[in-house]
Parts: C-alpha cells; sequence; structure tokens
C-alpha cells in the first residue's frame, strides 16, 4: 500500500515533485477569466439549446464579458417570435442567472 502522500495517481503530483506549484514561480500563463466566462455561459447554453431547437429555433453567443453581460442572437423560428422576449427573460436569462450567479444580464441582439 502506498504512503498517502507518495500516491502516483493522476492529477496528484507527489510532494516536491517538478509539478507543484511553487509562489510565482510557474511559467504557465495566467488564466483568462473572459474565456473561462464565455465557456461558463456556452455550457449553460447548452442546456437551454434543446428546447428552444425543439420549436425550430437557436441562440447563438455573441458576447460574454466577465463578470456579468451576455449578449446572444436568435435564429431560426426564434427571429421575430413574439414570444422571444419570454424565452430570453424567463429560459436564458433565469438559467444562467441560477447557474452563474444573480449578476448576470442577457441582451439579444439583431
Amino acid at each position: 500500500m502506498n504512503a498517502p502522500n507518495d500516491s502516483g495517481s493522476p492529477g496528484h503530483a507527489p510532494r516536491g515533485s517538478s509539478n507543484a506549484t511553487t509562489g510565482g514561480s510557474s511559467h504557465d500563463p495566467a488564466p483568462d477569466p473572459t474565456a473561462a466566462f464565455r465557456d461558463d455561459v456556452e455550457r449553460v447554453l447548452a442546456l437551454i439549446r434543446p428546447a428552444v431547437k425543439e420549436d425550430g429555433g437557436d441562440i447563438e453567443l455573441v458576447d460574454a464579458t466577465p463578470p456579468s453581460r451576455v449578449r446572444i442572437r436568435f435564429l431560426g423560428a426564434c427571429v421575430g417570435c413574439p414570444s422571444s422576449g419570454m424565452t430570453l427573460h424567463h429560459g436564458i436569462e433565469r438559467t444562467l442567472r441560477a447557474k452563474l450567479g444573480d449578476h448576470i444580464t442577457v441582451e439579444a441582439v439583431s
């Protein structure tokens, strides 16, 4: 049996290994908050998209600016649909807020 700190399990470098992060000596680039926010928004939109497609429409992420602004474009049957405002606020915005925080604002662009 391996000692607790001697494990070679994936994702866990043993203590003292060259993969351990030391105070500021890492050469890895800083994480991009815009890319991370955009990825989070895309993951949530992927949850919503099937319901929108079921009605013949789609949504496209146009912009995601941290920490809170999301801009989407309606496509297909959603363009000009009288229910698109309800979809925007009660479907898309509500789901994004539930998953990413109450600070999220969503705007539809053409």
